[in-house]
Parts: C-alpha cells; structure tokens; sequence
C-alpha cells in the first residue's frame, strides 16, 4: 500500500496522486468551514528525465528501445510517436505493446481533441506506462494536416485543454514536448507564454527543443537542422518557470554538451546520435546517475539482441531484420565496423538464424 503523507505545500500525497487542500471559509449559509479536495498530479521522482533519448518515427519501437535498455538502466526512454485514431480506430496492442525491460518509459501521443487524448492517455496508463508526452514539436506536413505537432504551439489554450483532460483521468504525469517558436519568430515571449499557459492546466514538465519550427518550406530533416540552435532561451525558461522540470532537446551529440547543459537546466533529451552510436548510452549511468560503471561489452550486448531475437521470432514471428537494424551502430568507430554491419544489414541472410548471422558477422573477412 502506498504510503500517505502530508507535504509543506498542503498536499496529501499518496504514490503518484496527491489531493491539495483548499480551506473555504464559513459563510452565512453554512454553520462551519469545510475543505474542499483537488486531484493533482505529483511531478515525476527527480532526476526522471534527467536523461531521456527521443521519440523517433520508426526508429524507437519496442526492438530499439530493448537495446537501449541493455545499455542504461536509468534513461527515459520514449516510444515513437503514437496518433489518437490508431488508438481508436486500429490495432491498440500493436501500438502499444512492449517488453517490461523497458521502464522507466513514456508513450508520446500525438492529437489535439481533448477527449481522445484523455481516451489514450488512459490507455497508456492501463498499459503500464511511466508517463505520457504529448506532441507539440512535431513540423512534419503530415503532422500538420492531422492538426496536432507544432502547430499546437500557435494554440496554447486547446494544449492547456488537451493537458487538463489527460491529467483528470490519470496518475501518471502528464508531459509536453515543443519547439522554441514557429516559422522564424524569434519572440521569446510566445514560448514563455506557452509554456506559462500549458503549465497552469497541470503539466510540470516540458522538453523543449531549441530550434524553431517552420512549418513551411523545410522538410522535418531540414527542420532539425536549418533553423538556428538557441539554447540559451530553454536555459531562460528554467529561470522563469524554476518550479517546473525543463529539459532541452537538440543537437547534442556529446558527454560535454550533456553536462553543460545540466549546469543550466534539469534534463537533456538525446536523439539520433544516441541511435546512430548506440554504445554512447552505455556511459551513461555512470556519468549523470552516479551508478557503477557499465561492465558488458559491445560482444556481451549483440549476444543478448541475438537471445531476443529468437525470442521475438517463436513468441511473434518477428523476422530479425526488423530488431537488428537498430543495432547496427553498436561497433561504430572501431576497425571492421563497415564489414559487421553489411553482413547483419544483409537481407540475402534473412532467412537463417540470426546465430549464424552473428558467426558470419564476427568470421574473418575473405581477402
């Protein structure tokens, strides 16, 4: 049973839910004074996304993230982005399943009617997950045709509704994830009020990418590289609102960035460096969680993909392809990395065992 308590800000607290007290005095119709009792949702343990690595269209499904996972006990990781109509029209289970190894682990939802938000958001709970983050960042034209992603920026109060509804209904926090500012406005007054707005409806966390998005004339490849990085303003943002976590999001593809960057605010998100260089994540625990030192090794770490990848295949006929491709960084940088990945990335090997796979990765190559 989940211990009750009572904070310093008059909230009884029980595991993730709390009630916040509000004394309402007496008045000429009622003989005594009462309290009324309000739902909150906690803020997430601290240091929860103190690092996360990003929700990234086909690439973090349930196969990614179980690599990752091997490597980083602590992380946040997040799935790829999921759409409120293939929660209700399509196949929940394939959008929502995973392995329990995953945890701790968010559900990124992307939509922007309250009600269907607060549907999967409920969904996502009853599936286990740590916590849901909704899609604000997002400048792709598809995104943008659905009404959702970036675009939601320019409509900070039907966010505010969209966070409200999800909170209502369940325990788990509640996050957002945005972009600095649209198309090339640089205002840091439209960010601030967002963030301001978004907050009030009861989310305590934004991961905040430090580009602009423009939703016209960029591909979402381009968006994540022609529009100037301004870490400068998430850093602001920190200052403004110190009550909330922050975390930034962008660009950052080394431990010293990394670092620097939690001088400032209380959380970096990682994206394709940290799965282009998958081994990267393995210093991780060591460096921002104080844990021990990581004592696998790159052999150790294939050996277990290839273990769950004939796991995958008896449970649900899964080909191992479609898990391998995501391993494909792991011996980035050293010699014969080239040779390796063109024999695991190699579909004329689909269909034999992915032991023998590795046999032929790790044989010595023929002059």
């Amino acid at each position: 049973m989940s211990e009750v308590k009572r904070n310093c800000a008059g909230v009884i607290e029980c595991g993730k839910v709390a009630w916040r007290i509000h004394c309402v005095p007496m008045d000429k119709n009622r003989t005594e004074g009462s309290a009324v009792f309000e739902k909150t949702v906690l803020p997430p343990p601290c240091g929860m996304h103190r690092l996360s690595v990003a929700p990234m269209m086909d690439w973090t499904d349930r196969h990614c993230r179980y690599l990752h996972r091997l490597l980083t006990r602590h992380t946040l990781l997040y799935t790829e982005m999921v759409t409120t109509g293939a929660l209700l029209h399509g196949d929940v289970p394939r959008h929502l399943q995973y392995n329990t190894q995953e945890h701790p682990l968010a559900l990124q939802l992307g939509g922007s009617e309250p009600a269907d938000l607060a549907h999967c958001a409920r969904l996502g709970q009853e599936w286990g997950y740590d916590e849901i983050n909704l899609n604000c960042g997002c400048p792709s034209e598809r995104v943008q045709r659905g009404a959702f992603g970036a675009c939601l920026m320019h409509e900070a109060t039907l966010v505010a509704d969209c966070v409200k509804a999800m909170v209502d209904v369940v325990d788990v926090p509640v996050t957002v994830k945005h972009r600095i500012g649209i198309d090339k406005n640089e205002d840091y007054t439209f960010v601030r009020d967002f963030v301001g707005t978004v907050a009030q409806a009861g989310c305590q966390v934004f991961i905040v990418h430090a580009r602009n998005a423009w939703l016209k004339g960029l591909s979402p490849k381009e968006n994540r590289e022609v529009p100037p990085l301004r870490y400068d303003t998430v850093y602001q943002l920190k200052k403004d609102f110190p009550h909330l976590t922050i975390a930034i999001n962008g660009g950052i593809t080394q431990t010293a960035q990394i670092a620097k960057h939690l001088q400032h605010v209380d959380g970096a998100m990682l994206g394709r460096e940290a799965y282009h260089n998958p081994w990267w994540l393995s210093a991780w625990d060591e460096a921002f969680y104080g844990a021990a030192p990581f004592t696998g090794s790159r052999e150790s770490v294939e050996l277990q993909m290839v273990a769950y990848m004939e796991d995958q295949a008896r449970l649900h006929g899964t080909p191992w392809p479609t898990i391998a491709r995501h391993m494909l960084g792991l011996r980035h940088g050293l010699p014969g990395a080239r040779r390796w990945r063109q024999v695991w990335s190699d579909h004329k090997l689909k269909d034999r065992p992915p032991r023998a796979v590795l046999a032929l990765a790790h044989a010595p190559a023929v002059v």
